[in-house]
């Protein structure tokens, strides 16, 4: 970085742009944001003009590189503050008018001269007016980036101030109108002088430090209540005083002069604090509303106590937005400066924020700019017309309202859908306007008696399919399409006037560990974006719709209201199965007990198009056995699952964990997500007949949204979550060949596994009765260990991951062959000790190995765990990168690879390897196979920048030129669904037809 006098001009090429990024004189929180979308500019390798007034350390702090350059000028002054809460509205006019209206022919004639001499490729402003005038007569594209523009915040003003003020406003729409489209924030007011409009998520900073560590650095206790008081300056007349506080709260005061004096239960932060820092370590926020503290509190999800700016026209919107997710309380300005703060500050801690929207807005906005920079064209005139005409009429409201009173911002304009949308799969587009339909949608449709929605999108579509159920029952359109079949089925499953139980579960990407979990080993999981959702109802026989077959199979045997099980599931279509389930619940039982889990295994195989109920059904039985639940009334399921089958993500484990929280929410039973993922690998090892370990279950139960799940597989202990470090991002990538655990491969893998567990201990046994022989003469410090413990230890292993790699390899690993018969293992040991597996003696059985693979996993899994804490660097992520590479050769080494996966893994290596690469500092640095191998999805890490999303999809053209197969890309978090708990819904009587 350097700070920018003049300049003899830098070339640009499509690889090296060069970008001039005009910021406005408003406060901090422009300059912020805007941090974040240069430093992904400059990480893809770009040139950063930036024009501002802001001081340099906002930009420094966190931008570091030669390709930044700052250049202190202002062209705008924004709204003039009295003091932190109120804007005098003539002074904002007459300073904008002394700083960019009077002078306005010298600032264009000087800025097309600078533009010309840096040979910018594009002007970007966010959201000086005259830079975008400036831009075009130098004959360069403009791109706008904000959520408001200065013509309708002054619009107000001019009102109040006169109409000599009025050319002020049209000037400033006529400087915007020169801008090719706007890159439009969440949160948006009305800009009608823009042509077009792109939609991106939330522009949010970037966390540095965890929580924990901001509070050890600012010598805080976990259990002291922070509140943050953020106002960009303090309000006029304000004395801070102990008592505004609650005992056993802590407030920290951004800020503060070096001259102002704060009671003890306060603290002055430094002029340069990293403020996202401090606000994810804090309970909640106080202060005023504006992009930068609400989009940092969203992201946060950190409750804000706000006070209310005077005659700031942003403010509405920024409101509604706050308020939509759950996280605002407003309090009035006469109990912030009289210390009324108790019950607001309680009354924030109690709430529930649920926004989980996309907060890579940066990255985003970043992309568009640099494919306008080389030449795309984004405009579209097709529907700019009716958005204009929308924000021209709330403009309108605005500057008709009786002066004082607030603005209501009208539904049809806070729900308009997004005109213009980016189809990458690694942008999610508008994403607050879909979300506020949906759940506008749900709120009609249902009456939410249990549960929060927790702003899950998946979530509320769902909702809105169960809502259009009803209507497809009453169709009597005809047609052979399974897809309608199963909407047909699924709208008699319910009763609408009777309450629904919802359940949420999530998938996994094995980013470490995988099948090193049925040895012990630690393993780090991720939950991901996308999931399974279950619905159920529970109703009296003699009031539940049965479908014909049903019926008529209950009137043959002279039954009258039994209880019945009816499942539909969505998606048969793509797995070639039958989209319906039925049973007398009763078949479950032998006698005055449950049927045995063999028996079960027997009755879902008889049919292979109804196998997949296995997973579903499988739960009852579990639920009858373990706990002794009886189940008297009859039950109607919904299964719908976005999560993929077979690309080694866990779709069965997150069928199994939505359709288990479903019943039990019903049944009004209490189970712990860990307690519950250990039923749900029951279904699976013992009902299914798949030998999986626990920690696909676990993960979908106990999960956390951009979190990984640390969890020690001995049999199931969650050591707790992982934070994943900000500059590291985790991908996967689906090769497109089926994976199965059920596959003989890794059953075969996994005897190999506990044959040389068997092994090692009777070796183990062995050096243990030569250490205390008295006839052999052995010396026991020939043993690499002169105590005995290790041996005994060893002698009676439970778990291979217990076995440290250095003692593998000085005692065990030449005892143990390559493979061997099972016959031959079976008539030497007699069992390999795994309840789940079945040796066949005519069959031959790897075992260095899978013996092999687990015990390094281990210790590569707390490696990589170890270093996710450690200093950002470059060595931190290629350290992180080895690790998944080693796991994948040992997982081929096994016999658990693929054509597919290796394909996949090399093209990450060749990525990683590249000459454009090494130039950028890299941004791959590792993949690896994941979950059971042989196919499925391989887990990718990376730096969370541009550039890999970039490579990413490059990798996935790459394959599809190669083998005709476009890959699915995996990313993204959400909770699990110990995390999301249930809905208990119940069709609104409008609704029911």
């Amino acid at each position: 970085m350097r700070i920018e006098e003049e300049t003899d001009g830098v070339s640009a090429s499509r690889n090296h742009l060069v970008f001039a990024y005009y910021v406005t004189g408003h406060g901090f929180g422009h300059a912020t944001r805007v941090v974040e979308v240069v430093r992904h500019l400059i990480l893809a390798g770009h040139d950063v003009h930036v024009v501002t007034g802001a001081p340099d350390f906002v930009f420094t702090s966190e931008i570091q590189s030669p390709r930044l350059f700052i250049r202190k000028v202002l062209l705008d002054c924004g709204a003039v503050q009295a003091d932190a809460l109120t804007v005098d509205r003539l002074a904002s006019l007459e300073k904008y008018s002394e700083t960019a209206v009077v002078p306005r022919d010298s600032i264009l004639k000087t800025e097309v001269e600078w533009l010309a001499s840096i040979k910018a490729d594009l002007v970007v402003s966010d959201v000086v007016p005259v830079a975008c005038r400036a831009a075009a007569d130098a004959g360069i594209r403009s791109v706008c980036v904000t959520n408001f523009s200065w013509d309708f915040i002054y619009a107000e003003y001019v009102m109040a101030a006169g109409s000599h003020h009025r050319s002020i406003v049209w000037q400033i729409a006529e400087d915007y109108s020169h801008c090719e489209f706007l890159i439009r924030l969440p949160g948006y007011c009305p800009m009608p002088a823009f042509r077009d409009v792109i939609d991106v998520p939330l522009v949010v900073r970037r966390l540095h430090r965890s929580r924990k560590e901001v509070r050890k650095a600012l010598e805080i206790d976990d259990d002291v209540k922070l509140v943050i008081l953020n106002f960009g300056g303090q309000p006029s007349g304000w004395k801070l005083k102990e008592e505004f506080l609650p005992p056993g709260w802590l407030g920290l005061v951004c800020g503060a002069s070096d001259s102002q004096e704060l009671p003890p239960n306060f603290m002055k932060l430094a002029k340069d604090a990293y403020t996202p820092d401090i606000i994810a370590a804090s309970d909640c926020m106080l202060g005023k509303i504006g992009y930068g503290t609400v989009s940092e509190a969203l992201a946060f999800k950190l409750p804000f106590v706000f006070v209310r700016r005077d005659y700031f026209n942003e403010e509405p919107f920024l409101r509604n937005m706050l308020e939509h997710y759950q996280s605002g309380v407003e309090m009035i300005r006469r109990d912030l400066l009289t210390g009324h703060w108790r019950p607001y500050l309680e009354r924030a801690i109690s709430l529930k924020p649920c926004y989980e929207g996309g907060i890579n807005g940066g990255e985003v906005a970043a992309q568009v700019l640099q494919e306008t920079a080389i030449g795309k064209n984004w405009a579209s005139d097709k529907l700019s017309g009716a958005r204009r005409l929308r924000d021209a009429i709330i403009l309108g409201y605005q500057l008709q309202r009786v002066p004082g009173r607030d603005m209501a911002i009208p539904e049809w304009y806070a729900n308009a859908e997004t005109e213009l949308r980016i189809g990458s799969p690694t942008c999610q587009m508008s994403e607050n306007d879909e979300k506020s339909s949906l759940m506008n949608s749900c709120i009609e449709d249902f009456e939410i008696l249990h549960g929060d929605l927790q702003g899950l999108s998946d979530t509320m579509t769902f909702l809105k399919s169960l809502a259009e159920l009803d209507s497809a029952y009453e169709s009597e359109k005809a047609t052979e399409k399974r897809q309608i079949r199963e909407r047909k089925a699924a709208a008699g499953l319910f009763n609408w006037e009777e309450e629904i139980f919802v359940a949420r579960a999530p998938g996994r990407l094995d980013v470490m560990g995988g099948i090193a979990d049925y040895s012990g080993s630690l393993v780090l999981q991720m939950p991901i974006r996308e999931a399974c959702h279950v619905a159920i109802q529970r109703n009296q026989p003699n009031k539940h719709r049965l479908w014909k077959h049903a019926l008529a199979r209950q009137e043959a045997k002279g039954q009258s209201s039994t209880p019945i099980l009816q499942i539909v599931s969505y998606g048969s279509e793509l797995s070639n199965r039958s989209p319906t389930f039925d049973m007398d619940l009763s078949d479950f039982m032998d006698g005055d007990h449950p049927m045995s889990y063999e028996k079960a295994k027997v009755y879902f195989s008889q049919d292979p198009s109804q196998k997949w109920a296995a997973y579903v059904a499988g739960v009852i039985l579990v639920l009858m056995t373990e706990l002794g639940v009886r189940f008297k009334d009859s039950i109607s399921l919904l299964v719908s699952s976005a999560v993929p089958e077979g690309k080694g993500v866990s779709s069965s484990a997150s069928v199994e964990v939505a359709s288990m929280s479903a019943i039990a929410a019903a049944h009004g039973l209490s189970i712990s997500p860990r307690d519950l993922a250990l039923l749900c690998q029951k279904v699976e090892n013992h009902i299914v007949g798949a030998p999986c370990g626990v920690m696909d279950q676990m993960t979908s139960a106990c999960g956390e949204a951009n979190k990984l799940l640390a969890m020690l597989c001995q049999p199931a202990e969650v050591l707790g979550l992982v934070e994943i470090p900000g500059h590291v991002r985790f991908w996967g990538i689906d090769s497109g060949i089926r994976h199965s655990v059920g596959g003989a491969d890794y059953g075969s893998v996994r005897i190999g596994a506990f044959m040389g567990r068997t092994m090692i201990k009777c070796t183990a046994s062995t050096i243990m009765s030569r250490l205390f022989s008295t006839e052999n003469g052995m010396n026991p410090y020939e043993l690499e260990d002169d105590s005995s413990e290790l041996p005994k230890a060893e002698a009676s292993l439970d778990y291979l991951c217990n076995l440290s790699p250095h003692r593998y390899e000085a005692l065990y690993v030449k005892t143990l062959p390559e493979s061997i018969l099972g016959e031959a293992f079976l008539e030497k040991y007699a069992d390999h000790n795994d309840p789940v597996t079945v040796i066949d003696p005519k069959r031959y059985y790897g075992v260095r190995a899978p013996t092999r693979h687990p015990i390094y996993e281990n210790f590569r899994v707390k490696a990589f765990k170890a270093l996710l804490t450690s200093a950002n660097s470059d060595d931190q992520l290629t350290a992180l990168g080895e690790l998944l590479y080693q796991c994948h050769y040992s997982y081929s080494a096994c016999g658990l690879g693929s054509d597919g996966t290796n394909r996949l893994v090399q093209l990450v290596q060749e990525m990683q390897h590249s000459k454009a690469s090494k130039v950028n500092d890299g941004a791959l640095y590792g993949a690896k196979i994941t979950g059971g191998g042989s196919g499925g999805t391989v887990c990718v890490v990376g730096r969370n920048c541009l550039q890999s999303s970039q490579q990413i999809l490059e990798i996935q053209q790459r394959y599809k030129s190669a083998t005709g197969y476009l890959p699915f890309i995996f990313e993204g978090s959400s909770p699990g669904a110990g995390k999301f708990g249930y809905l208990r819904i119940r069709r609104r009587t409008a609704k029911l037809n």
